[in-house]
């Protein structure tokens, strides 16, 4: 008699992140970060502009505010333009955590009937975020250009504060997503939690305002090195590469953790949500 033979398949958990999956379908990711621009500005009245609109208008009022009453000390780069830069990558973080956070429960229907890498999700919502970027970057470009600050070879550099950055938007955006599924009020904790940050961030201040002593434990911030990292980078600025580093481990463990925290929860998504 013939005995029945059991196959058990389980998912390899430390590719458990799924890279190669990832890769396999790269144009899932494609197309469901191409949906989430379109429908981030879908029937709005004035469409793209939004992401040209919001860092000049906060720009305008850092500038108002901050330059007038505050007197930081920028060196030699024009304060609106110190601002923008900081708020370029802010507002990309900003807005990619926001999306990504709510990327599970925003796509409940398609998380709960068809498989594919759950990683995708989130990681998508992060790289819709790219399209604010590159208009932010835009106005950046044409500021550097009204000041006149000239162009520096260290600009070949922007691309790996940008990558810091995104990999820190995509840790977070991981974390929330899925801890969101199984908290709910997730939602409600992670708007002042953004504003907490946005505060303990070097965006409308320089990081020279903090002790020398503290600057280390300030760069524990992995959003420290890549702001102050774009700065020098765009200014052609002298770079801290102790505080850039220091972010860079920083943001490292921090996307270790979110994987760890996703792989453990990712069997009961489906269910949780």
């Amino acid at each position: 008699m013939n005995e029945a033979v059991l196959t058990k398949i389980t998912p390899n958990r430390f590719s458990g992140v799924g890279l190669g999956e990832l890769w396999r379908y790269r144009e899932l990711i494609y197309f469901l970060a191409w949906r989430d621009v379109k429908i981030r500005y879908k029937q709005t009245a004035i469409g793209i502009a939004w992401a040209i609109l919001q860092p000049v208008v906060t720009t305008l009022i850092f500038s108002v505010i901050f330059s007038r009453y505050a007197n930081f000390d920028t060196g030699q780069v024009p304060y609106a333009a110190f601002a923008l830069a900081g708020l370029t990558l802010w507002l990309f973080v900003h807005g990619s955590v926001t999306m990504a956070s709510g990327s599970f429960t925003g796509n409940s229907n398609l998380v709960t009937k068809v498989w594919f890498p759950r990683l995708i999700v989130p990681i998508a919502a992060v790289i819709a975020g790219l399209f604010d970027l590159v208009f932010s970057f835009v106005v950046l470009g044409a500021m550097l250009g009204w000041y006149a600050t000239g162009w520096h070879l260290s600009m070949l550099l922007v691309p790996l504060f940008v990558l810091m950055g995104f990999v820190t938007a995509a840790s977070l955006g991981i974390l929330f997503a899925a801890l969101n599924v199984r908290f709910r009020d997730v939602r409600f904790a992670l708007p002042f939690l953004l504003q907490v940050w946005m505060i303990a961030s070097p965006i409308f201040y320089p990081s020279s305002i903090i002790g020398e002593r503290t600057r280390f434990v300030f760069a524990v911030n992995p959003l420290v090195g890549a702001i102050e990292g774009l700065r020098s980078a765009v200014f052609g600025l002298p770079f801290d590469w102790a505080v850039i580093g220091i972010s860079t481990l920083s943001a490292a463990i921090l996307l270790a953790v979110s994987l760890a925290v996703f792989v453990h929860l990712e069997d009961d998504l489906a269910d949780m949500i």
